[in-house]
């Protein structure tokens, strides 16, 4: 029983760490990107195309993806930081153990909900400027790819969890 503990223990620690560490880095890199993009004209291509993959352009999004919900930038915000805090609630309180890898999937997912929450309320839009240009989809940034592969990451870390159980019965 005090083994469990102090392996709890150990965990809910090293979670932390990770969270604080990563939240940080993510948003200061997220916010650091939009403030730069932010001093070019609205819509013009900025650079690229690279590789045929994705150029840079300068795009606010009052809604979500794919322009859902447009216009509802805080009420989008609002929905952003309850998700946040839903994550942390789930990382510190109902799943203390938690592995390295849902600790680095969930703070992606909260460094980047934080940061487009901060445009939504510092701005009433969301800076966006990476655009896909071999596909149709939205142009999106940093905030956005650390929510997606911070989804992706969560994900294989319950799929990883799950196999682990299964195999000790």
């Amino acid at each position: 029983m005090a083994q469990r503990a102090s392996r709890r223990a150990h965990a809910r620690r090293r979670n932390a760490v990770i969270f604080a560490a990563i939240v940080v880095a993510w948003l200061a890199a997220d916010q650091a990107t939009k403030a730069f993009f932010e001093r070019f004209e609205l819509g013009s291509v900025i650079a690229g195309p690279f590789f045929g993959v994705f150029d840079l352009v300068l795009v606010h999004n009052t809604g979500a993806a794919w322009g859902m919900f447009g216009g509802m930038t805080a009420a989008l915000g609002v929905l952003s930081l309850a998700v946040c805090a839903l994550a942390a609630v789930y990382l510190f309180v109902f799943a203390p153990d938690s592995s390295p890898l849902a600790a680095v999937g969930l703070s992606l997912v909260v460094a980047g909900g934080i940061g487009n929450a901060i445009d939504r309320f510092a701005h009433t839009y969301v800076i966006d400027f990476i655009r896909p240009v071999f596909i149709d989809f939205p142009v999106f940034n940093v905030a956005d790819v650390g929510v997606t592969c911070g989804c992706v990451l969560f994900i294989a870390s319950l799929a990883v969890e799950w196999a682990r159980q299964g195999r000790e019965g």
